[in-house]
């Protein structure tokens, strides 16, 4: 009997592994579908928008832009931002306020593959994903997917989204500035209206551009070598 359970179980475990892989890999050539975000607005007024850009279509100051707001540590890191996670885990012993850590790769692992959620059933799951992308994805896809697919608006998803309701142009011919607004709101997109910015996310915009310089003097020639060649080719 416990024989069998135990095949039971390890047959059940390796096709998921099996799936879960063959979903990554189909995802690093396709636009993935819908995410359970996109699900969820659907049926609200207004519905939900969003227009899929290429990589060459992005420009730099955007990927930049996600970067110095989100991620800082993004080309240092396999997908995991230890020292980051451990500051919040500290943080939210303390205070009734949580703190997230996550980094672009988890957050596109648990937009595109998972639903909302904090249980540990989950955590784990978005963990495995997390490590699928990074090793099968690389850097240059996890960005294009996360910045086609992140919440950027209420019903709007992917910077393409904002930059047309917002500035009525393409994302490609959007400047710095524009680029540091959209990402001054990844935080609370349903909170913050980057067509309607508020003080505060006029100051959070004017910090990421300031980000973004720093960024660009402090990384080293390998990491200064990995930007350049996510540069969208013109």
């Amino acid at each position: 009997m416990l024989h069998k359970l135990f095949r039971t179980v390890a047959a059940t475990a390796f096709w998921i592994l099996v799936v879960s892989v063959i979903w990554v890999l189909v995802l690093r050539f396709l636009p993935p579908p819908v995410t359970w975000a996109m699900a969820e607005q659907v049926g609200e007024q207004g519905g939900v928008e969003r227009t899929w850009r290429s990589w060459k279509a992005m420009p730099k100051a955007m990927s930049m832009a996600v970067i110095a707001a989100e991620d800082q540590l993004f080309f240092q890191h396999h997908g995991f931002d230890m020292e980051a996670m451990q500051k919040a885990l500290e943080h939210n012993e303390r205070s009734s306020r949580v703190r997230g850590a996550s980094t672009i790769s988890q957050q596109t692992a648990k937009n595109v593959f998972l639903w909302p959620g904090r249980t540990f059933v989950r955590k784990g799951l978005e963990a495995w994903f997390t490590l699928l992308i990074e090793g099968l994805w690389g850097k240059q896809r996890i960005l294009e997917v996360y910045l086609n697919i992140a919440e950027t608006g209420k019903g709007r998803f992917g910077v393409e989204a904002t930059a047309q309701a917002c500035f009525k142009r393409s994302i490609a011919k959007l400047t710095p500035s524009q680029c540091a607004l959209i990402a001054a709101v990844l935080p609370a997109p349903r909170r913050y209206n980057a067509c309607k910015p508020s003080s505060y996310v006029k100051r959070r915009q004017a910090w990421i551009q300031r980000q973004m310089r720093q960024l660009g003097n402090q990384l080293d020639p390998v990491e200064r070598e990995r930007l350049q060649q996510l540069k969208p080719r013109r």
